[in-house]
């Protein structure tokens, strides 16, 4: 193809890795990171911006990584002709304000789990000592990015919950201004997610199963993400009953990126979560290895609201997150004790299935880089999830950092996962 323009804008360094691999492809490439603390990340792997606002006018294509107020300038920047991913004030509010994207989805028909909002804690105390069962405490709006403060309750009378909401009140009062309380249900997590280019979803659509808790096993505290199974597909009953129910009124919005809707599925139905409405981190970096398409064509086709020609790989693909400490905690000190600038060793050379994170490029050598710890992904694909399994944790023996920590278990929640989905009629 023709060799584009492309302007990345980030506010925390989340795209890195696509742009790099869109520079790799031969385009030209301008990466701009809002937060200070974060713009070392991705030095050396492609040329950086300074101003966005300036560079728009160089740029041919613009590309938004995060929600939180971006949907406002890429809405401003379509409304003057120029070619964008990015959403809308209306989708950023999708996912930033978890109740709103909860009754979007009423309204559009998709059936909802009962849940509640508050302002005060003392409030969700009460309503839980009236109405005893098991809830998931959600911090909201910028506080749900904080994933360590997610409290999932075990106990049917919910004094676990009740527990944590007196402690949250001593501890995080001033950090955690409104929650919402869900009814917790048992059954498989499951996430759908479609490109859409403005007027509607591009196929195939992409079924994945997030792994948020930071150690084997599922325990431990939530992160943003340790990896991540994947597979392509053309839509079917889960998309169906979810994201096709919101086509129109994207399109209204003309929205223009990624949409993922996670959920908890049972026999009895389909339950929303919670909206992504961006890429998803690590996501989009283990569906870009699983695309025959180059990333730069699709996005570019994406933006000037064509029809992409998304080719993808068969099979299946595992992601998995590798990290260093502190993550998943906030702890600047931790993090220069312990890893900064921590070098990034291949034992044979540097395959292209590994993608990267916070990371910066000194002299040839690759560099822990940012304050979070979070460094790489590491990507395996095969005609079984046994495979694609096999495959990623083969390369990760090729990594050496100091430190180092990842899940071992990445993919093994689909031997299970995949017969109850198959019984329930959901994946035919």
């Amino acid at each position: 193809m023709e060799k584009k323009k492309f302007l990345f804008v980030s506010l925390s360094a989340l795209i890195g890795d696509i742009a790099w691999q869109v520079f790799k492809e031969g385009h030209e490439v301008r990466y701009y990171i809002a937060s200070k603390n974060d713009r070392d990340i991705c030095d050396g792997f492609v040329p950086k911006s300074d101003n966005w606002e300036k560079d728009s006018d160089w740029a041919d294509v613009i590309i938004f990584d995060d929600t939180l107020g971006q949907g406002a300038k890429a809405e401003a920047l379509r409304k003057q002709g120029k070619a964008v991913v990015g959403g809308t004030p209306y989708t950023d509010r999708l996912e930033d304000d978890r109740s709103f994207g909860q009754e979007e989805l009423k309204k559009h028909g998709v059936p909802i789990l009962p849940y509640a909002d508050f302002d005060s804690f003392d409030a969700g105390i009460q309503y839980v000592q009236e109405n005893p069962g098991r809830y998931v405490l959600k911090p909201s709006g910028e506080a749900q990015n904080v994933k360590r403060n997610l409290f999932v309750g075990e106990e049917e009378d919910g004094s676990d919950v009740i527990r944590m909401l007196e402690a949250y009140k001593k501890a995080l009062a001033d950090e955690i201004k409104v929650f919402q309380l869900q009814k917790r249900i048992t059954g498989v997590e499951v996430a759908i997610g479609a490109f859409f280019n403005g007027h509607r979803y591009i196929s195939p659509i992409n079924i994945n199963f997030e792994h948020k808790k930071l150690f084997p096993g599922n325990i431990g505290p939530s992160t943003g993400e340790m990896g991540t199974s994947m597979f392509w597909g053309e839509p079917g009953r889960l998309f169906e009953l979810t994201l096709s129910k919101l086509e129109h009124k994207l399109a209204e919005e003309g929205y223009v990126g990624y949409m993922d809707l996670n959920c908890i599925v049972n026999a009895n139905g389909i339950y929303p979560l919670e909206f992504t409405s961006r890429f998803g981190y690590p996501t989009i970096f283990i569906q870009q290895e699983g695309m025959i398409t180059p990333i730069g064509q699709f996005l570019l086709d994406l933006a000037a609201g064509r029809d992409p020609k998304l080719r993808v790989k068969s099979g299946f693909q595992v992601g998995v997150r590798i990290v260093v400490s502190p993550y998943p905690f906030d702890d600047e000190t931790t993090f220069k004790a312990m890893s900064k600038n921590a070098v990034i060793a291949f034992k044979r050379g540097v395959p292209e299935e590994v993608h990267i994170e916070d990371v910066k490029l000194v002299n040839g050598q690759w560099l822990v880089a940012g304050t979070a710890g979070v460094v790489l992904v590491v990507v395996g694909l095969g005609p079984t999830m046994r495979q694609a399994q096999a495959q990623a944790y083969a390369r990760i023996r090729n990594i050496a950092i100091p430190n180092m920590y990842y899940r071992t278990d990445i993919g093994d929640r689909w031997v299970e996962d995949s017969d109850k989905l198959h019984n329930w009629g959901y994946l035919r």
